[in-house]
C-alpha cells in the first residue's frame, strides 16, 4: 500500500464525503419510499407482478454487479486513479436513470412491466458503478485508521440527514410538485408531480457526484503495480480468502434490510395504520436528530469499547427499541421509541461495517499484494441491492397476501386488519429478528485482528 502525500485528510473533503452521502440517501429514500407506491398506485400493477419485477431485478445485479466490479478493477485512468473517476463519469447516466425509473409510458400494464424491467436493468447498471466510489474512496482517501472512522462518521451524517431530509422533505417536495393536493396518501392523480420529483432527485444525485469528484483525492496506490488483468474466479477467491469481508457482507446485508423496512413500511404505516400520511414526518425527524447525535460521537464510543462490542451494542439497541412498538403497535409513542432506537443502531452501523471495509481492501492487499477496492465496493453493494431487493418481495408479498388493495387508497378507505396487522410486523418483530442476527455477525467480525495477522505473515514474506 503506497501511500501520496500522508493521509490527512482535510475538512472540505470529508464535507464532499458528506454531500455525495447525503445526496445518495435523498434519493435512494424517494426511491425506497415511492417506487413501490409508483408501480402499484400510479401504473396500477399488481403487487405481485410488481414483487416479481424486483425480484428478476435482483437477479440482474446478481450477474451484473461481480461482472462490473471485477472489469473496473482492471481500468486504470490516466491519472493512476482507479475509483475517483467514476464520479465524473456515472453522474449523468444514474440522474437520468432515475428520472426512467419514474416514467408513466402510458401503455398497458404487460407493456409497463416490460418497459419497467428494461429501464430497471439500465437504472441498476449505473447505480453500480455510482456504488464505487460510495464504498470505495473511503478506504483510497487514507491509509489511517481514525481519519478512515473520521471520513465515515461524515458519511454517516450525511447518509443520516440524506435521509432525514428525504423522509422529512420527500412529501413536501411531490406537494411543491402538484402532488397530494386533496388527499394524504399518493394514488394515481399524483404521476405528473412524481416524475418532476424524479427530475429533482435526479439533479440533487449529479451535483453530488462533482462535488465529491472536485473535493476529493485519491492517497492509496496498490504498493506493486502490476499489468496482469485479473479474471472473476480467481478475483472471488482472492475475497472469499478474507474472513472479515465474508461476516461484514453478512453484516451488511442485516443494515440494508433493517434500513429498507423502516423506510419502506412507515409511510404505510402511517398512512394505513395511524390514517395519516403526515405522521411520517416528525417520526423521520426524530429518528433524523438522533442519527446526527450519533454521527458526531460513535467513533468515541468505538475508541472506548472497541469495535466488536460497539457493533453488538448498535444491534441490542434496536432489539430492545421494537420491543414497546411489537407490544402496542398502534400507540404512536411506541412508533418514536422504535424509530429512534433503530437511528441510533443502524447509524453505529453504519460508521462501523464502512471502516471495516475500508481495513479489508488492505487486508486483501497484505494477502495478495493486490488491491481489490472496486471488487469490495461492488460486492458490498451487491449485499445491499439483495437486502433491498428482500426487503421489496417480502414487502409486497406480504401486502398482496393481507388483501392490500390500491383501489381503497385511490377512495380514501382503510387497509384490512390483516393489512396493518402485516405492516406493523413488518416495522416490529421482523426487522427485531433482524437486528438479532446482526448481533450474532457483529460479535463474530474481527478485522482488527486479521489485519495484524495479515500483516505479521506479509512481514516474513
Amino acid at each position: 500500500m503506497k501511500k501520496d502525500n500522508g493521509n490527512k485528510v482535510s475538512l472540505l473533503e470529508k464535507l464532499g464525503f458528506m454531500s455525495f452521502s447525503a445526496s445518495t440517501n435523498i434519493v435512494f429514500n424517494f426511491k425506497s419510499t415511492y417506487y413501490k407506491y409508483f408501480l402499484t398506485s400510479i401504473l396500477l400493477i399488481d403487487p405481485i407482478a410488481a414483487s416479481n419485477m424486483a425480484l428478476i431485478g435482483t437477479i440482474w445485479d446478481i450477474v451484473n454487479d461481480p461482472l462490473i466490479g471485477v472489469w473496473a478493477n482492471n481500468v486504470k485512468f490516466k491519472s493512476g486513479e482507479k475509483v475517483r473517476p467514476w464520479l465524473l463519469y456515472i453522474a449523468v447516466p444514474y440522474a437520468l436513470g432515475m428520472v426512467s425509473l419514474f416514467t408513466d409510458f402510458g401503455v398497458s400494464e404487460r407493456w409497463d412491466i416490460i418497459l419497467g424491467l428494461v429501464v430497471f436493468f439500465l437504472y441498476e447498471i449505473a447505480n453500480t458503478f455510482r456504488g464505487i466510489p460510495y464504498n470505495g474512496m473511503g478506504a483510497l482517501a487514507s491509509g489511517d485508521d481514525s481519519e478512515r472512522k473520521s471520513i465515515n462518521a461524515f458519511r454517516s451524517l450525511g447518509a443520516c440527514i440524506g435521509s432525514g431530509i428525504g423522509a422529512v422533505a420527500v412529501p413536501l417536495i411531490v406537494k411543491m410538485f402538484g402532488g397530494l393536493k386533496d388527499h394524504k396518501v399518493i394514488n394515481s392523480s399524483d404521476a405528473g408531480a412524481i416524475f418532476r420529483s424524479a427530475l429533482f432527485m435526479g439533479l440533487l444525485i449529479a451535483i453530488g457526484c462533482l462535488i465529491h469528484y472536485f473535493t476529493s483525492k485519491e492517497r492509496i496506490r496498490q504498493a506493486a503495480e502490476t499489468e496482469t488483468k485479473l479474471g472473476i474466479v480467481e478475483t472471488y477467491k482472492m475475497l472469499f480468502g478474507c474472513k472479515s469481508w465474508v461476516k461484514n457482507m453478512f453484516y451488511i446485508m442485516c443494515y440494508g434490510v433493517s434500513t429498507c423496512l423502516l423506510t419502506s413500511s412507515i409511510t404505510y404505516y402511517c398512512a394505513y395504520v395511524l390514517n395519516d400520511s403526515s405522521q411520517s414526518t416528525p417520526i423521520m425527524a426524530a429518528y433524523l436528530l438522533v442519527s446526527i447525535i450519533f454521527s458526531i460521537i460513535t467513533p468515541k464510543i468505538d475508541t472506548l469499547l472497541g469495535r466488536r462490542n460497539t457493533m453488538g451494542l448498535a444491534a441490542l439497541i434496536q432489539v430492545v427499541g421494537k420491543i414497546p412498538f411489537i407490544l402496542a403497535p398502534a400507540h404512536v409513542i411506541n412508533a418514536y421509541i422504535n424509530a429512534v432506537t433503530t437511528g441510533m443502531g443502524l447509524t453505529m452501523t453504519f460508521i462501523l461495517f464502512n471502516t471495516n471495509r475500508n481495513a479489508i481492501s488492505d487486508i486483501v492487499e497484505l494477502q495478495n499484494g493486490i488491491r481489490l477496492d472496486t471488487v469490495v465496493s461492488t460486492a458490498d453493494s451487491l449485499a445491499s441491492k439483495i437486502a433491498e431487493a428482500a426487503v421489496d418481495k417480502l414487502f409486497l408479498v406480504a401486502l398482496a397476501a393481507a388483501g392490500f388493495s390500491a383501489k381503497l387508497a385511490d377512495e380514501g378507505l382503510l387497509q384490512n386488519i390483516a393489512t396493518q396487522n402485516t405492516i406493523n410486523a413488518l416495522l416490529g418483530w421482523i426487522p427485531a429478528l433482524v437486528a438479532l442476527g446482526m448481533f450474532f455477525f457483529a460479535i463474530s467480525i474481527n478485522t482488527e485482528k486479521e489485519y495484524k495477522e495479515a500483516l505479521e505473515a506479509s512481514k516474513k514474506d
